[in-house]
Formats: C-alpha cells, sequence, structure tokens
C-alpha cells in the first residue's frame, strides 16, 4: 500500500515538474521575443495621452497592447512629435507607428501602411461670429485658417487654400485658441476633437462636423515588413470581428457616439 503511494505521489510530482518546464519554456520564449516598438504623440486624448501617473493611456494604447498579445511581443510606447513619427519609423527607432495617422498618397510615397482601422475626415470649428458655412466660405480673401502642423489638414489647406491666409501651429490647443480669441475665423481637424473643443467653448465657436473631406486612420510600417504587415492586418481584422473596436468605442466615446448618430454623422468605429 505505501509503495502504491509513492508511486501515485511520483506521477503527481512528475505532472507538476513537466508543468513548470513547460511554463518556462514559454515564458523564456516570450522574453526572447523582441519588444515591439510603438510610436506615437501622447498629446491626443483620449486617443493618445498620458494618465496621472504620466504612464501612456488612451484608445492607440490599448490598441496598441492589444497587438502585442496578438503578435506574442511586449509593447513599448515611443512618445515622439507627430511630424518625427515617419522619420523614426524610417531609421528604425520604432517599428510602427500606431498614433491617429491617415493614411495620405504623400505619406505611402515613404511608408507603407496596414489596412485601414478608423474612418474619419476634416470638419471645421468655425469662430461663433464667422460667417462660414463650408470649406469654399473659407478660401475667400481676407479669411485666415488655423492648422497644426504636420496634419492632414495642414496638408490640405497647404494645398487647396489660394486665397485665404493659413496659420501653422504646432499645438492643437493654440490652434483651437486662435479661433477662439477670433484670431482667426476656422480650425481645421477631424470632426471627433472639432466636436470635444465645441463642447469646451459654445460660446465663442461653431461645429460643421460632416467632413469635407473623407479620410482613414492606419498603422505605419517600413516599407517591406511584410511579415508585419500580415500579421497586424489579420490582428485588425480579428480585433474588429472579436468586437475590440465597438468596446473601444463604448468605452471612450459614448456621447460622441450617440451625438453622432442622432445626426447622421458617421462615427469612427
Amino acid at each position: 500500500m505505501s509503495l502504491k503511494v509513492a508511486s501515485v505521489s511520483s506521477k503527481k510530482m512528475l505532472r507538476l515538474v513537466m508543468g513548470l518546464v513547460c511554463g518556462m519554456a514559454v515564458m523564456a520564449s516570450q522574453a526572447a521575443e523582441p519588444p515591439l516598438r510603438v510610436g506615437m504623440e501622447l498629446a491626443y486624448p483620449p486617443f493618445e495621452m498620458t494618465d496621472q501617473q504620466g504612464r501612456p493611456a488612451g484608445v492607440s494604447v490599448e490598441i496598441a497592447e492589444a497587438l502585442g498579445k496578438h503578435l506574442g511581443r511586449p509593447v513599448v510606447i515611443e512618445n515622439i512629435s507627430f511630424d518625427g513619427l515617419i522619420p523614426a519609423l524610417k531609421t528604425r527607432k520604432i517599428d510602427c507607428i500606431l498614433s491617429s495617422m491617415t493614411a495620405t498618397p504623400e505619406r505611402e510615397k515613404s511608408i507603407a501602411f496596414s489596412d485601414p482601422y478608423l474612418k474619419t475626415g476634416l470638419a471645421i470649428l468655425a469662430g461663433a461670429s464667422a460667417n462660414v458655412a463650408s470649406i469654399e466660405d473659407l478660401d475667400q480673401a481676407g479669411r485666415t485658417i488655423a492648422v497644426k502642423k504636420g496634419t492632414t489638414a495642414h496638408q490640405f489647406a497647404s494645398r487647396e487654400i489660394r486665397r485665404g491666409r493659413v496659420i501653422v501651429l504646432d499645438r492643437e490647443t493654440a490652434a483651437v485658441m486662435e479661433v477662439v480669441q477670433q484670431k482667426a475665423d476656422a480650425f481645421l481637424y477631424d470632426p471627433l476633437s472639432i466636436y470635444q473643443h465645441h463642447q469646451r467653448h459654445l460660446k465663442e465657436t461653431r461645429a460643421l462636423l460632416k467632413p469635407f473631406r473623407e479620410e482613414a486612420w492606419a498603422i505605419g510600417l517600413r516599407r517591406g515588413d511584410d511579415a508585419l504587415l500580415r500579421d497586424i492586418n489579420d490582428f485588425l481584422k480579428g480585433f474588429r470581428e472579436s468586437g475590440g473596436f465597438a468596446r473601444l468605442g463604448d468605452a471612450y466615446f459614448s456621447e460622441e457616439k450617440a451625438y453622432f448618430e442622432s445626426h447622421g454623422i458617421p462615427f469612427l468605429f
């Protein structure tokens, strides 16, 4: 009887040892995977920001962490100014860009993009007293349009605004204040941001939320990183099908989502 007990105990011990060995092997394999260095500018809440402890937070950070789990790689967020993201990618300081970046023909000349993960566009934050109803109203002599440096709004205004005056600022909030203080007739940016800035300055601004130009955000990669591109596209497809984007929309934008839908404006996800 004692021999049988000893035999059973030995088998349990063997299973325990094998389980520990396998677990350590998995951990070692994961530790051996290089970190996925994700570039973003942590200055665009609620997509890219920092929490009260100064740690990366927001929609894009959650997407990056889910991507890292899909790839079996730890994630390192690199906080880089928006206009420095593509140079950082091309010089291999980061592996990809996940920073609310619009996939444009101009950018596609130097980097590759994943499948789109969010639909957006360009909208208008107009001054409350400015006689502005469309983008055409801004391309007139005497008009002043504020844009943030390096954005698609900056690119659009530089290319399309011929008669109005375009002022380019480094910070989004600075561009908004140009409108609030009546130094500019309008600020061009994505509809969600326009909505949020209008809510903060209801008396001083008007929000023209229907996009005058449709765009899509995607993850930026180096040209030739085809394996990573396939893995990221697989992740985006699975994340959408599993309800990941819908959950983020409900968690971060419940008020905005309801407002957009009630006004017949397509929402992001």
